[in-house]
């Protein structure tokens, strides 16, 4: 989720559900070796369980993320082998790798033999004219063959010339059944699925099927960024543990403080409201909340009192409502 998953969006994730466990952006190996670490690797501890996605394709510097990863307390390290996008395909990393199963297992082999934490990959269930079962299963069996035991696996195949990544995720039909088929193949290896998770009952369908075998976890993307409130629902659906918030209204103000103190520290209201702009999605009020927040994040002077500013004029809406 590039320009998603930042550290603001999940803290907010975070204060939704106390299980649900969250992934960073994709961040290149190079990028956590030789770039601005705090930037790229900070988080709150609040956000644990945490996953740092890497990308690239060099098993030294992919063993070398993932130690420093490790150090900076991430829960696990996930290596994206996903990823459609033209930019990554001219690094030679994310979906293009699906064509090459043994390199990417000496990768992963590097990774789990540098950490003490768990490695995992995401992948598509093919490519191009690679998408055969056969195609992913030799894949699984090779990478699991280093030592990984965990595979969130996208139910698309993707184009890795003439689809855009935003097309890659909408095109090419999903396929859960193969990823199912994985599992039932597989049933020591945990195996979860990603692609076209809008709803709980969905999610609900995967994970406890009426026939075939249970998968081990669901990953939801866009559908959790366009209306975070989703995230409400998972402690008392798939945990019967009560949500740590109630209302949109409470989880503002729970994030309040932290936005407070990332604000006193440099980042911009931009930056601080983007994820919020969904929380009342489908709601009375919702436009009125996107509206300020969207149009006064960028004004010079702009602080966490926009937010309040915003929750006052929705409240009243919702009580309408």
């Amino acid at each position: 989720m590039m320009d998603w998953t930042d550290r603001h969006y999940r803290y907010l994730a975070r204060l939704l559900s106390r299980r649900v466990v969250l992934y960073t952006e994709m961040v290149h190996a190079q990028a956590a070796i030789h770039g601005d670490r705090e930037r790229l690797l900070g988080h709150d501890p609040a956000e644990s369980p945490l996953v740092l996605q890497l990308g690239g394709a060099d098993a030294g510097d992919l063993a070398e993320a993932a130690r420093i990863g490790e150090a900076w307390g991430y829960s696990a390290i996930n290596l994206n082998v996903g990823c459609p996008s033209d930019r990554v395909q001219s690094g030679r990393f994310g979906a293009a790798l699906m064509a090459e199963p043994e390199h990417v297992a000496e990768v992963t082999g590097a990774m789990v033999e540098a950490v003490n934490i768990p490695v995992t990959v995401k992948c598509r269930i093919g490519i191009d004219d690679q998408d055969e079962y056969a195609d992913l299963e030799r894949f699984v069996t090779t990478v699991a063959g280093s030592g990984v035991e965990t595979f969130i696996v996208h139910a698309r195949k993707a184009w890795l010339q003439g689809l855009s990544p935003k097309a890659n995720r909408d095109i090419p039909p999903l396929r859960p059944e193969r990823v199912q088929h994985l599992k039932a193949e597989h049933p020591g290896l945990a195996i979860q699925i990603n692609g076209g998770i809008r709803d709980w009952e969905t999610a609900r369908a995967q994970l406890h099927p009426a026939t075939g075998p249970a998968l081990d976890g669901v990953m939801v993307g866009r559908a959790a960024y366009q209306d975070p409130w989703l995230l409400q629902a998972v402690d008392p659906t798939f945990f019967g543990e009560p949500a740590p918030v109630a209302t949109p209204e409470e989880a503002v103000a729970a994030w309040l403080p932290y936005a407070q103190e990332r604000h006193a520290d440099g980042a911009p209201m931009t930056a601080l409201t983007r994820p919020l702009l969904g929380l009342f999605s489908g709601r009375p009020g919702a436009r009125r909340w996107r509206r300020i927040l969207s149009e006064g994040a960028p004004r010079a002077g702009s602080g966490p009192g926009l937010i309040r500013e915003a929750l006052a004029a929705v409240v009243p809406a919702r009580a309408a409502g």
